[in-house]
């Protein structure tokens, strides 16, 4: 059985994937029990031997931080925080997104600075190996003070509330505590704020989309190469001589990859009759180049993310220190899942422009890449449909993070709104899936009017799987099917 120790080491993106896909079971190190213990030790002695207010642990919360809780009802408090909070709606997230949200509550409670119980978080852990992937919702949290609303469906279930995935149907928490034999469990003093404020909605968002990104890099690639032949366009622009004098690193690795994947065409290498190519398929290194410059810039703001301490207040038991600050601010996360957004949109752009310029009947192609264009409409209407979705993509792209909305009685005055960042992209991504479906469905339809010449074995073979799926288009036909199946053949 494949295991995963929380150590307190730090983790890439990379990391978890590999920890996801493997099904690796988690287990706390001695080091991780001891430093959790150690603070939540610390916080009990601290509360039962002082009177000093602080936040959240005996106090309430927001605007009513001021209002001092009694020892007694400490308990009372977290379960009534957990319970008000649990006010998400709209849309489900998806369970892969939930997993990564739970995998992350569960490292930043680790790190033992949170005072979180050990029974706690080895309940997290339970149900993370278990596959116990509560219903979190789309809407709710205002990326300050953390994901509140989205981190409260999380936790519902350890109160024996809330509903979750198990085992391919949806119970509730009370359903959940029956079948896995365990009791809900009791908040001590803190717990439930440390549940609650976290980035790890966000975070989790931006991981798989980072993650996902990685994947249309490379698809994009491919079917970008597919478009170059099918419009049989010029190998000169992918010099590396013209890159090395503006060496931006995703530039460079674009047209080298393009130039790899072209090496051994027929067609690549055929004298051409235009002297020169569109933008859209000259400026490929420069406009991928510059969204995969982004994803490595995003990727680093994630993993510094995916490695901190988000809740409030932090506990420092070996200084003495119980501080007030603002780990949960989502400022850092939003400005980059608006970054994100915009690069992947770019990357949709650029591919409905190459699907647009196949299109024109030009360099000895058909209208719309059809034989008896008139009588049959070919492939003009998929250009429509990859606009219509390069339109939306815009409107998406406004940015979360320079809006703010104040709460909680103006205590919590300025907000990152970095949950509507990440949900948004989220969007824009799956979004740009489809319209690289469509360019690929459009590039291989060109490509067929290249023969019998041929591209490199890299395209050729990939054509070759293509058309197992998708067809070449003789006449019209019910095409949303084609749309459906490209984007699947890619993207799964």
């Amino acid at each position: 059985m494949n295991k995963h120790q929380i150590t307190n080491h730090h983790l890439s993106i990379k990391d978890i994937k590999e920890i996801i896909d493997s099904k690796a079971i988690l287990e706390l190190s001695k080091k991780a029990k001891a430093k959790i213990e150690q603070c939540r030790k610390y916080l009990d002695d601290k509360l039962n031997n002082s009177d000093d207010l602080f936040y959240g642990i005996n106090t309430g919360f927001g605007s009513l931080c001021d209002i001092a809780i009694s020892k007694e009802e400490t308990s009372q408090l977290q379960y009534n925080l957990v319970v008000s909070h649990a006010c998400g709606t709209g849309n489900l997230i998806p369970k892969e997104i939930v997993k990564i949200m739970l995998f992350l509550k569960i490292q930043s409670l680790s790190f033992g600075h949170s005072g979180a119980a050990l029974q706690t978080v080895e309940r997290l852990i339970e149900m993370y190996n278990n596959d116990i992937l509560p219903l979190v919702y789309e809407f709710g949290s205002l990326g300050a003070s953390g994901d509140l609303a989205p981190l409260a469906h999380l936790s519902l279930p350890l109160l024996g509330l809330g509903e979750v995935n198990y085992k391919g149907e949806v119970i509730d928490g009370k359903l959940l505590l029956q079948k896995m034999n365990w009791k809900a469990l009791k908040l001590q003093s803190k717990e439930g704020l440390a549940l609650l404020n976290g980035t790890q909605f966000m975070a989790a968002f931006g991981t798989h989309i980072l993650l996902k990104a990685k994947e249309l890099k490379e698809k994009i690639k491919l079917t970008a190469c597919v478009s170059l032949e099918g419009f049989d366009c010029r190998p000169e622009p992918f010099n590396y001589l013209v890159h090395k004098v503006r060496p931006h690193k995703g530039q460079i690795k674009t047209a080298e990859r393009v130039l790899k994947t072209l090496k051994g065409s027929e067609i690549f290498a055929q004298e051409k009759t235009a002297v020169q190519d569109p933008y859209s398929f000259r400026c490929i290194p420069q406009v991928h180049g510059a969204s995969f410059d982004v994803f490595r810039q995003v990727e680093e703001t994630i993993t510094t993310e995916i490695n901190s301490v988000t809740d409030n207040p932090n506990v420092f038991p070996e200084e003495d220190k119980i501080i007030s600050g603002g780990n949960f601010h989502g400022q850092p996360l939003a400005m980059a899942l608006d970054y994100l957004c915009l690069a992947i949109a770019e990357l949709g752009s650029i591919s409905e422009r190459r699907t647009y310029k196949m299109l024109s009947g030009t360099r000895n192609l058909p209208a719309f890449l059809v034989k008896n264009s008139g009588l049959n409409s070919g492939l003009m209407i998929p250009q429509y449909t990859a606009a219509s979705i390069v339109s939306k993509n815009k409107q998406l792209c406004t940015p979360s993070s320079v809006d703010t909305i104040s709460s909680s009685n103006g205590q919590e005055d300025h907000v990152s709104m970095g949950a509507n960042a990440a949900t948004k992209c989220y969007t824009v991504l799956k979004n740009v899936q489809r319209i690289i479906g469509i360019e690929l469905l459009t590039g291989s339809q060109a490509l067929e009017f290249r023969k019998p010449l041929k591209s490199s074995d890299t395209i050729e073979e990939f054509i070759a799987d293509y058309r197992k799926i998708v067809p070449f288009i003789e006449e019209d036909r019910v095409l949303h099917n084609d749309i459906e199946a490209s984007t699947k053949f890619l993207f799964g």
